[in-house]
């Protein structure tokens, strides 16, 4: 009976390591290289060596991204302050949605998923791809989440130009299926992805 309770334990434990969400580091807020080096530097990279980015790396990637830099404001704007993107992470362990506020993934779903991105030779070499989603229940205007997803690729692109990562955005790939690995509502829409990962 012992053993029975300490097996069925010892498979719990396994499966909340397996399938958790991701504690994400503090984000590094310096270092890099300056602005004009990393605008002078950003290009887009689709070629990539299957390599993880490092714990420090994702978090600093992710706040760049779409992280809070004041209190109740992010690094990117978006119309009339609504703060309707979300950015979704897909790795080759699942998918996350980044929470800014607690600083972790949270898992969306378990498995490699990343076929549902479309163009393998780039989603599945990347360390990973972003995927920026709209809630149109938040946006002032559908345009908008097109518009302020412009302004995340544009961070993302200048902090991998900062660090010597590669990036690309795509705007081609299977919406109805990644609509539905992401378990979005009738609300959110995917506006486009971006690889990000280790130039070949």
């Amino acid at each position: 009976m012992k053993k029975g309770l300490l097996l069925l334990a010892l498979l719990g434990v396994m499966y909340c390591l397996s399938a958790q969400d991701i504690k994400l580091q503090s984000p590094s807020k310096s270092g890099g290289k300056p602005l004009m080096e990393a605008l002078n530097e950003r290009q887009s990279h689709r070629t990539f060596v299957k390599k993880d980015l490092s714990a420090q790396d994702l978090s600093d990637l992710l706040w760049a991204a779409n992280g809070f830099n004041r209190e109740d404001k992010r690094t990117v704007p978006t119309s009339q302050n609504k703060q309707e993107m979300d950015v979704y992470v897909m790795l080759s362990t699942g998918v996350y949605l980044y929470d800014a506020k607690e600083n972790i993934l949270k898992l969306i779903e378990k498995g490699d998923l990343r076929k549902a991105l479309g163009q393998p030779a780039i989603s599945e070499n990347a360390s990973l791809s972003l995927i920026y989603v709209a809630n149109l229940d938040k946006a002032s205007n559908r345009e908008a989440g097109f518009i302020d997803s412009g302004f995340i690729a544009q961070n993302v692109y200048l902090y991998c130009a900062s660090t010597g990562l590669g990036s690309v955005v795509r705007a081609s790939f299977t919406r109805p299926g990644l609509h539905e690995v992401l378990k979005l509502t009738e609300k959110q829409e995917i506006t486009i992805v971006q690889a990000v990962g280790h130039i070949k």
